[in-house]
């Protein structure tokens, strides 16, 4: 179509429909067909803009398929977790959020509709329904990394999750108990569980680290134990035992002489016995610590709620 000098466009066209609007066209950079243009324009002049500023992100290598962004979040966000590779943990972790944070508010909508705008209502709608703040940043932080990868498959031209601030929360301080009160507790909890009190309070291991203890790991004439395996309990009920997340995580740690007598008398009481001898320093056997007599070491028994 010519210009108003009579000289035809050197890239693209406009015409005007029957409605009055204008309408642009444009060559396809990938597949080099003509395509229209997503939207009309009240003016000749807004067309032109809008064709010229087509032309300048295909020059610049910015163009965007604008139908690649026609993709339902909660599609494309399952096809995200499936293609991920991720501990087992990890991805019902990402799952159940999806489920009941993410799919509820966004799921039904289309890539290319996700703006900052519905990103922060979406947010702000949850926090006001009496989500937790914590659950909503996680929430936050898996849409903004499943956008990030919409951006790397060019179906989207930017990240629409930028709200500053969004991905943190102030964690509270959390009281610490005394040595004292430390020991009044494991007094007054079964037996069973006196070692996993004291080893929770001196050594500050995460559950799952001293879940997947083994006798072999805790070294009493050292009074060390080695971190080398993480346990997690899947909402199925099935434990799954696995390896640190880093090389940090493979770690000996030290605990106080005042507790030996207790842990000696757990894994005499309590932990299945070695099935292989070692040195006194290190005694082997995949029995758990927390596990009782004659058990095959796959972790210990969930203490009373």
């Amino acid at each position: 179509m010519a210009n108003s000098k009579g000289n035809r466009r050197r890239f693209g066209s406009i015409r005007q429909l029957r409605s009055g609007r204008w309408q642009i066209r444009y060559p396809d950079p990938v597949t080099g067909l003509t395509r229209k243009g997503e939207e009309t324009y009240p003016t000749k002049t807004d067309a032109e803009v809008a064709l010229t500023l087509i032309e300048a992100d295909i020059k610049r290598d910015k163009w965007t398929d604008p139908d690649a962004g026609k993709v339902k979040l909660g599609d494309f966000a399952s096809t995200w977790l499936r293609d991920r590779k991720l501990e087992e943990t990890t991805r019902e972790r990402y799952a159940i959020t999806l489920r009941k944070y993410i799919e509820p508010g966004l799921g039904h909508r289309m890539l290319s509709e996700i703006t900052p705008a519905r990103v922060r209502s979406w947010r702000s709608g949850l926090l006001g329904g009496g989500a937790g703040e914590p659950s909503v940043v996680k929430a936050y932080q898996l849409l903004r990394a499943i956008m990030n990868t919409a951006v790397d498959d060019e179906l989207i031209q930017r990240n629409p999750c930028r709200i500053k601030g969004a991905d943190t929360y102030d964690v509270p301080e959390r009281p610490v108990l005394s040595p004292v009160e430390v020991f009044a507790v494991a007094d007054a909890i079964g037996p069973r569980w006196r070692a996993l009190v004291l080893l929770t309070a001196f050594t500050t291991l995460r559950f799952g680290e001293l879940a997947a203890l083994r006798r072999r790991h805790v070294d009493l004439e050292n009074r060390l134990v080695r971190v080398r395996r993480n346990q997690a309990e899947l909402n199925t009920g099935r434990l799954v035992d696995k390896s640190p997340k880093s090389r940090a995580g493979f770690r000996p740690v030290a605990f106080p002489a005042e507790i030996v007598d207790d842990l000696a008398h757990h894994l005499d009481r309590y932990a299945a016995p070695a099935r292989t001898a070692t040195s006194s320093s290190a005694p082997a056997a995949a029995s758990s610590v927390g596990a009782t007599s004659g058990t095959t070491g796959s972790g210990p028994a969930r203490p009373p709620e």
